[in-house]
């Protein structure tokens, strides 16, 4: 937990961003995992840990614009609950950590409400993403679960998101931690990618060290020799000597601040030549991003210098021909490509896409492509610093994509399908970074993990 000032502070602009009424932040609550005692490991909803900081379940945060309070609403321990989990800070002692004066009993929370949905005030909230908050807010709201979507406050998420899409130092702190807990998780992987082991037992590994460390995975673990299916979250095959193998993993540490870092490696710990070939590609468009991104620049754009760099790279290998800026803009990129080069990162891994893509990484001056692959793209809009965000191009050769594009000859004039079909088991390659956007630049956040061909290869081997 940060200091109660940085609390108070953010509630505080966020006050200033909404015009009037109450904002209303419902806290997660334990959610079982097979039975009602047997729970999932609880984890605090982001934007209430962001401007009330308490993650304890069963918590509810209101801040009254006119009056300029906040409320905080929850039980304190029973006896019962004592037994079970031993003595807790009491609610006013909790919400007074965090700046809040004011601490009410929950069944308190449905009169608030009452009142202000009579006096006319406009009640804002969240998307809620989870169940149990959808069937809170209906209640309280008398909004039927399926009309919840409509009745979010637009106002409220663009607010949030203007706050929190830009990270103070305390959270860039946070992230470096929480990269180098990654660092960590990657180089076991690499260590330990040797023909016969079972992927599940380096994913068993990776999640360990991340657990070890303080805080689950950020994401669950996607560690796999079919690099070609882009979120591959089965670990049952036995590694083949030759074989690439895709680690995407990030760490959560203690206050929620995430790492999402990729790395392809060979298993056996040398990359044949034509792995090399592909991948210094990938690693071409990771870099050529990474010194591209400064404030003012579209993500968008960086998406495309990927593309264009991906496709420069093919062309020089003979699977791709003709004109790379004409490739690029019909979209032939893609079959190689097809996925957007990233998303902004922080306590979420996917930085508040809870709200929406579009509000988080488009606004009124850009919005979705709809080109295939381009439209996959989450984080468009212009750069500013403070923003951390991933930068993961990647090449893939997904066999059903190939099929079907071939049998349409679709982009023909750009793709060389003979020479593609030479790469057909290739699988691909991915590599992943987490980067900060600096009042001049860019920095890569944390402990540098390797990702030279020679790095990988000498860490493979140690």
């Amino acid at each position: 937990m940060f200091k109660k000032e940085v609390y108070t502070k953010r509630r505080e602009e966020l006050r200033k961003r909404v015009k009037s009424g109450l904002i209303l932040m419902v806290g997660n609550v334990d959610a079982p995992f097979n039975y009602p005692a047997n729970h999932y490991t609880f984890r605090q909803d982001s934007s209430f840990m962001y401007f009330f900081g308490i993650k304890k379940q069963k918590f509810t945060g209101i801040l009254d614009i006119e009056a300029g309070e906040d409320y905080i609403f929850a039980d304190d321990f029973d006896m019962d609950g004592i037994i079970w989990m031993g003595k807790m800070q009491s609610v006013k002692e909790q919400a007074e950590r965090v700046g809040v004066s004011k601490s009410l009993p929950v069944y308190k929370l449905d009169q608030v409400i009452k009142t202000a949905l009579e006096q006319g005030r406009k009640i804002h909230f969240l998307p809620p993403y989870r169940a149990e908050t959808k069937i809170t807010l209906s209640a309280l709201l008398g909004i039927p679960t399926a009309g919840l979507s409509e009745a979010v406050s637009s106002e409220l998420i663009k607010a949030v998101v203007s706050l929190r899409e830009i990270k103070e130092e305390r959270e860039i702190e946070q992230m470096e931690q929480a990269t180098d807990i990654a660092y960590l998780m990657h180089t076991m992987a690499m260590k330990m990618a040797k023909p016969g082991i079972k992927e599940m037992e380096i994913a068993g590994m990776v999640e360990g060290i991340s657990l070890a460390s303080g805080g689950p995975v950020s994401f669950p673990v996607i560690l796999s020799q079919n690099v070609h299916i882009i979120h591959n979250y089965d670990h049952s095959a036995f590694l083949e000597d030759g074989r690439l193998l895709v680690t995407d993993a990030g760490h959560e540490n203690e206050l929620h601040y995430t790492s999402d870092i990729t790395r392809t490696i060979p298993a056996g710990g040398k990359f044949t030549t034509k792995q090399k070939e592909i991948y210094e590609i990938v690693l071409a468009a990771n870099e050529n991003v990474r010194e591209g991104i400064k404030p003012g620049i579209l993500y968008r754009d960086m998406h495309l210098l990927a593309a264009k760099t991906i496709t420069q790279g093919l062309k020089d290998l003979g699977i791709m021909k003709g004109d790379v800026d004409q490739a690029v803009a019909a979209g032939a990129h893609a079959l190689f490509y097809p996925h957007g080069l990233g998303h902004m990162i922080g306590l979420d891994v996917h930085d508040m896409e809870g709200f929406g893509e579009d509000f988080v990484g488009y606004d009124d001056k850009i919005t979705r492509s709809d080109q295939f692959g381009t439209a996959f793209l989450r984080l468009a809009k212009e750069l500013k610093p403070g923003f951390a965000l991933t930068d993961e191009p990647g090449i893939y050769f997904i066999h059903d994509l190939i099929d079907l594009w071939k049998s349409e000859n679709k982009n023909s004039d750009f793709i060389n399908y003979d020479k593609v079909e030479q790469y057909r088991d290739f699988s691909g390659i991915r590599i992943e970074d987490d980067i900060l956007v600096t009042e001049t630049g860019s920095k890569v956040l944390g402990k540098p993990i390797p990702k030279t061909v020679k790095e990988i290869e000498d860490m493979m081997q140690s």
